[in-house]
């Protein structure tokens, strides 16, 4: 089992953690592509910003981008302020875009998942042995990749999963989940026991719960407030 009291990572090394999860690295931590296992994946974004609560933001870079350009985005990284919200943009937000000529970024919170988190309600397992008659009636997407996104947790109703958090991005710190609930079962607090019963799961692998999303998706911010997820930072990347 995990030592808890032992393992109480800071948001810096928290945000490490994600975007190691989030994207694969050469030997120079420098980005790749999207942290998938299947070949041909998209490459990363060229720039990865982390600000933290802490104020010590993190940076990485894209393979290709230049030495001389990664040392100016590197050094305007070292002057932003400690993250109070996921709604304010970085300081220097128009000298990334500028810098990189860029149009194109995403932003969004970062969180991780308490120890004490734990579901209100029954969740099983999907595995192979029970996915065809689990994942039928909306899940059934999710089939091809059943053998790679494990844990993968549901909530059951009438004998199928009708809310599931699974891994989406893994190393071998830190699990990022992925979590999907079919309409029409929505509100009803589903979403949050199959992220908490997921966390639970991935803890006892000895690997770090975390759970990110976008600005601009209020249902899963929803849901990170009702499960009392503990907010450590905010992400931003630039394509």
């Amino acid at each position: 089992m995990i030592d808890r009291e032992k393992i109480k990572p800071t948001a810096h090394e928290l945000m490490e953690m994600h975007v190691e999860a989030m994207f694969t690295h050469d030997r120079n931590m420098r980005l790749r592509t999207i942290n998938e296992p299947w070949p041909g994946e998209p490459s990363a974004p060229r720039f990865f910003l982390g600000r933290t609560i802490e104020g010590s933001a993190l940076c990485r870079f894209r393979y290709d981008v230049p030495d001389t350009l990664a040392r100016q985005l590197e050094a305007l990284c070292a002057d932003e302020p400690i993250v109070r919200d996921f709604q304010t943009n970085p300081k220097h937000f128009e000298a990334y875009m500028n810098l990189l000529q860029s149009e194109r970024f995403t932003m969004g919170p970062c969180y991780l998942i308490p120890d004490t988190t734990v579901p209100t309600m029954e969740v099983v397992s999907v595995t192979r042995e029970n996915m065809t008659e689990l994942l039928r009636g909306g899940f059934e997407w999710l089939i091809s990749e059943i053998d790679y996104a494990q844990p993968c947790i549901a909530l059951v109703r009438d004998a199928r999963a009708v809310s599931i958090c699974r891994s989406v991005r893994i190393t071998s710190r830190a699990h990022e989940a992925g979590l999907e609930t079919l309409d029409g079962f929505r509100g009803r607090g589903y979403a949050a026991s199959v992220v908490a019963g997921w966390a639970m799961v991935v803890r006892n692998m000895e690997c770090i719960p975390l759970y990110s999303t976008l600005c601009d998706n209020l249902s899963s911010q929803n849901v990170a407030r009702k499960t009392g997820l503990s907010f450590y930072g905010v992400n931003f990347t630039i394509a």
